[in-house]
């Protein structure tokens, strides 16, 4: 038999009909949202594109610096990708914020400058590529040059992300010595926020790796990668909800690479492979969220399906 849908199903893509569902899972501390806001394929759906004329042709320069205000009537939420690539300074902090009204949460990923081990060997690195960072796992910096400036927008910061991407056997002899690292870090975080830990390592995800998770109180974030098990498989884990709240990013297909989806997916303007496995483990983390009462952060990026807002869309009425 047929499961019954969350809501009930639109017939084609409604802004106003999806911000309505959003905004009564949010009512109920269920937060879905996108990986990242700024994609002209979403014009149409998500967006208006009459607001972002200028002398009568579209500005991408005016789209991109305020598309996120139009962003926030619908979605409650969103996953902050570009605070991987940077430490962003108090007054782009004050812009973003200033955006979007107070009820609406972010999830930032930490600067790649604390959670990588060695920079890869890619050209945006220069000279540092193939070089071990200084900084990984570096609390101190964290603190002072990120937490510290978001400190006045503490209650507006659903999670921050502590994105590893796969190590080598080179870079991490063993789940023991990642674990030791990780776990002399989390312990030295000021409390104030709270924290998630992404792996894209499938063997990390052991007993050991879960329980230290669970003794600082730091969700495991239930996430959609190439090499990673699917969600799943990971959500029958009986030790992977590590914390009062969930955390869960549904980024790949399993097998398909990054360079791979954006060159079948770009520009992110419909659905082009829909994965029906992936829509009902969001489901399904929806339905434990509203059992257990707790505060969950679903977030979609386009690289899963080709867009983003389709997934959410057919996740809550489907």
């Amino acid at each position: 038999m047929r499961a019954l849908p969350l809501f009930d199903a639109p017939g084609a893509f409604d802004r106003d009909a999806l911000a309505g569902s959003l905004r009564r899972l949010a009512a109920e501390g269920i937060y879905l949202g996108t990986s990242s806001w700024k994609y002209e394929g979403w014009l149409g759906q998500v967006y208006t594109h009459s607001n972002y004329l200028s002398r009568g042709r579209f500005s991408r320069k005016l789209f991109e610096a305020t598309c996120l205000s139009e962003y926030a009537k619908v979605f409650p939420a969103v996953c902050g990708d570009f605070s991987f690539y940077q430490f962003p300074s108090e007054e782009y902090w004050r812009r973003l914020f200033g955006q979007v009204p107070p009820e609406f949460l972010f999830a930032f990923k930490a600067p790649e400058q604390i959670t990588c081990k060695t920079f890869p060997r890619h050209e945006r690195y220069g000279r540092l590529g193939g070089q071990e960072n200084e900084s990984f796992l570096d609390a101190g910096l964290l603190k002072e040059s990120f937490l510290r400036r978001l400190e006045p927008y503490r209650t507006r910061v659903g999670a921050v992300i502590f994105e590893f991407g796969a190590f080598s056997r080179r870079d991490m002899a063993s789940l023991e010595e990642f674990l030791e690292r990780l776990g002399g870090f989390l312990a030295r975080l000021p409390g104030e926020f709270r924290y998630a830990v992404e792996v894209r390592n499938p063997e990390f995800l052991e007993p050991a790796y879960f329980d230290l998770l669970r003794a600082h109180g730091v969700a495991h974030v239930y996430n959609a990668w190439a090499r990673m098990p699917e969600l799943g498989v990971q959500l029958r884990i009986p030790q992977a909800a590590t914390a009062g709240f969930t955390l869960c990013r549904a980024l790949l297909r399993r097998g398909r690479s990054y360079e791979e989806a954006v060159r079948l997916f770009s520009p992110y303007d419909r659905i082009r492979d829909p994965n029906p496995e992936a829509r009902e483990a969001l489901r399904e983390l929806v339905r434990r969220a509203r059992q257990h009462r707790q505060l969950a952060f679903l977030f979609v990026n386009n690289r899963l399906e080709g867009n983003a807002p389709e997934t959410i869309r057919a996740v809550v009425s489907d």
